[in-house]
């Protein structure tokens, strides 16, 4: 059940607003729990029993931890979490590449599994609580029914944030939500379903019609402009699905932690990620990197660590040699800027380090958005070849108007200037107060004529 789909915005989170308010306090959280099961079930079926599941195991390692052998509590909760992960997303991709290293047919026992989904998110939240109530940041919670809550919640239960228990920990006891606050997540909501229809679809447009050419039918030209019209699909696609999540978080009292930062305005790689999907990077930061030791021991061991979290981030998002050398390629850049190469980008100008961050993320989306590695080499050459010439027919196709518009409205809100500027601006207008629920309404009516073209394009995050 998509976010941007009629049967959610019309049915689904209706029906559950209504039911949720009507709910006695002690209450709420059933209905929430309910509600989600039911949107998880819609359309994996079955495999919703994988989250009561990985519910329950974790909530009893919490008490374990807290109560009986702390070690025993965590190494079951990280085993059946990595177990899930290395099964249902991992156990394909090792049996193949195993089998093409030491050249022999491996039993076709993998081929069938599904991946289901947001099996990467909802892991990494229950494995975060354990590891948290090892360390003894937070109390192992006693109501079960709280926690599965925590673990199921709809809005970001698919495709993040990844939202620690400490972040609500409050709030699943006890919640308020006032006008202002409801409406706060309205306008996220609209903001975040517009990025999706209007923006994000219109380049995944562009940038799969330019993926989808032969090699040899790619000139430079169009090389670079299906890389930059795929970073913007995934950016504002990810984005708007991080801003639904936290404006539906806030209709039912809960406040997310942001998930992006204005990232293409940064100055380097590090900067980048601190800005990029900021719940999986602080994620990894916490308990990986600090649990290797971080940049506390030796240089050599802080590269170590570093080049290990970028395998693993790779290896996060799929179980796919492009996904790991993606993750590699940040990962060499963060090396090398560790080494020297901060240190002379900031003694430039703040325009050659932007520039830089442009073209290394630009060129490491060829990595992510092919197929295989060798695809990605084709497409990197081509990105240097000057002796090719552009089809404009071809490109002028999926050059369409309202791919032009989105072209420009990504350039625009990618960055604060323009945002922070427009918003300022209409802050001191007489009656903004009136016009801003009016814009919030017109913008969700455009999104509606995009629901109503019927074109179905899920999230990209939903296949990690």
């Amino acid at each position: 059940m998509l976010f941007s789909s009629p049967i959610f915005l019309f049915l689904f989170l209706p029906l559950t607003l209504v039911v949720y308010y009507l709910s006695p306090n002690k209450i709420k959280n059933l209905v929430l729990l309910i509600a989600s099961l039911f949107f998880y079930t819609w359309g994996e079926k079955t495999l919703v029993i994988l989250i009561i599941l990985s519910g329950l195991i974790d909530f009893i390692c919490g008490l374990i931890i807290e109560k009986y052998h702390k070690k025993i509590g965590l190494i079951i909760s990280l085993s059946f979490n990595i177990g899930l992960l290395l099964y249902f997303k991992y156990a394909g991709f090792l049996s193949e590449s195993l089998s093409e290293a030491f050249q022999f047919t491996a039993p076709n026992l993998f081929t069938n599994i599904i991946l289901p989904l947001g099996i990467s998110f909802y892991t990494f939240q229950t494995m975060s609580y354990s590891i948290d109530v090892y360390r003894g940041k937070i109390k192992a919670t006693t109501n079960l029914i709280n926690f599965l809550t925590y673990v199921s919640l709809f809005p970001q239960l698919i495709a993040g944030p990844i939202v620690r228990y400490s972040d609500i920990e409050k709030e699943i006891k006890e919640r308020k939500v006032s006008v202002n606050l409801f409406y706060q997540g309205v306008q996220r909501f609209v903001i975040g379903l517009a990025k999706k229809l209007i923006v994000a679809n219109n380049c995944a447009f562009l940038a799969d019609g330019i993926f989808a050419m032969h090699n040899d039918e790619k000139s430079m030209l169009i090389a670079w402009l299906g890389l930059i019209a795929y970073g913007f699909q995934i950016f504002f696609d990810f984005s708007g699905y991080s801003d639904m999540a936290i404006g539906l978080g806030k209709m039912f009292g809960f406040n997310f932690p942001e998930n992006f930062n204005f990232p293409f305005i940064s100055k380097s790689i590090q900067e980048f990620w601190r800005r990029w999907h900021i719940s999986l990077s602080t994620w990894f930061k916490d308990y990986l990197y600090i649990s290797l030791g971080g940049n506390r021991i030796t240089v050599s061991r802080t590269y170590t660590n570093l080049s290990i979290v970028f395998f693993i981030t790779g290896l996060w998002h799929g179980a796919n040699w492009t996904f790991i050398c993606w993750g590699l390629f940040h990962g060499l850049f963060i090396l090398v800027e560790k080494w020297f190469l901060l240190d002379l980008l900031e003694r430039e100008n703040r325009l050659l380090s932007h520039l830089y961050l442009f073209l290394i993320v630009t060129i490491s989306w060829a990595i992510f958005r092919s197929d295989t590695i060798l695809d990605a080499g084709y497409y990197l050459k081509q990105l240097l070849d000057f002796n090719t010439t552009t089809n404009f027919n071809y490109l002028n196709f999926y050059l369409t108007n309202e791919v032009k518009i989105a072209f420009v409205l990504a350039i625009i809100f990618s960055t604060p200037f323009f945002t922070l500027r427009l918003k300022n601006t209409l802050a001191t207008f007489k009656y903004y107060n009136v016009l801003q629920p009016v814009g919030v309404i017109g913008l969700f009516l455009i999104c509606y004529f995009y629901i109503a073209a019927d074109s179905y394009n899920p999230f990209i995050y939903f296949r990690f």
